[in-house]
């Protein structure tokens, strides 16, 4: 099927994108009006654009039934300070409770059940219960348009992060099975980043991997292996070469016992390769579809 924006209603677009662009970090933010009442409201708009000097973004979209605008946005407009917040799996149902649109000068920190920290460099109060809270001055808001669904790009600078050292790993870092960070999809829909969600994913820096193309025909046009497998093998800076000191029991039976049958033969060797690399055994795979090529 097909999409074109400005021929469908805006709520559908809205409805199509949010499901497509997931999962989205959520940034919860903390405001305070110029009579210093604290807001509290979750966005999904949001996301990191650098570090020096750090720049967070996150957006406050116009509502699409009625084009008004969020008291966060109001609150922003007037003080140009904002606590971003992260959401762990142990705050998402409250911080889901303090989306709902209360009146202005409602405190959503009472009504959601959290707990206000005082700032240290800006006036807007920090959550308690969330891992990470970062205070940050705006420093820009670029309007997308004036009509309901309309961006408002909020331009973020952290000047003072505060992080729960509970979440950090022996080597000072965030622990992403620690954080617990969980993500909006679309419509009632959340990600939790915890357990089997969470896996690496080898990434080289200076050195090149030889790339897809470069794989032998026989690797490349495996009906086993899949584009995943085909681009861990392909992230090697050059293509290993036999090792006549690799042994492998298992290895061994399949020769054993499709010696006789090539086809068969070829394909449990991709089979069993594509179960090393699911444990990250790249090297290893490399060694067993290079024995099916003597």
């Amino acid at each position: 099927m097909q999409v074109i924006p400005g021929q469908v209603k805006t709520a559908e677009l809205h409805s199509w994108l949010q499901s497509a662009i997931a999962p989205r970090p959520i940034c919860f933010a903390s405001t305070i009006d110029q009579d210093g009442q604290p807001n509290l409201s979750p966005f999904s708009f949001f996301n990191i654009f650098g570090s020096n000097p750090p720049t967070l973004i996150f957006s406050p979209a116009r509502r699409v039934r009625d084009n008004t605008i969020k008291h966060t946005l109001e609150n922003i407009y007037a003080t140009k300070e904002v606590v971003i917040n992260v959401v762990s799996y142990a705050m998402v149902q409250q911080t889901s409770l303090s989306s709902c649109e209360y009146p202005k000068g409602m405190n959503e920190f009472e009504k959601a059940g959290f707990t206000p920290l005082p700032s240290e460099k800006i006036k807007p109060f920090r959550v308690k219960e969330s891992p990470v809270q970062m205070e940050c001055i705006v420093r820009q808001i670029i309007e997308t348009g004036q009509e309901g669904g309309a961006g408002n790009l909020v331009i973020c600078e952290p000047v003072l992060i505060h992080i729960n050292e509970e979440i950090l790993n022996s080597k000072g870092g965030i622990d992403p099975h620690k954080i617990d960070l969980v993500a909006r999809m679309g419509g009632d829909y959340y990600c939790r980043a915890s357990g089997d969600a969470i896996f690496e994913v080898a990434k080289p820096n200076t050195a090149l991997g030889i790339g897809v193309d470069a794989l032998p025909v026989t690797i490349r046009n495996s009906s086993i292996l899949t584009g995943n497998n085909l681009g861990q093998l392909a992230n090697v800076q050059q293509q290993p070469v036999i090792d006549p000191a690799f042994e492998d029991a298992h290895l061994r039976n399949i020769f054993q016992y499709y010696s006789i049958t090539p086809e068969e033969m070829e394909k449990e060797l991709h089979r069993y390769a594509q179960k090393l690399l699911e444990k990250e055994q790249v090297q290893e795979a490399w060694q067993v579809l290079l024995a099916g090529t003597l």
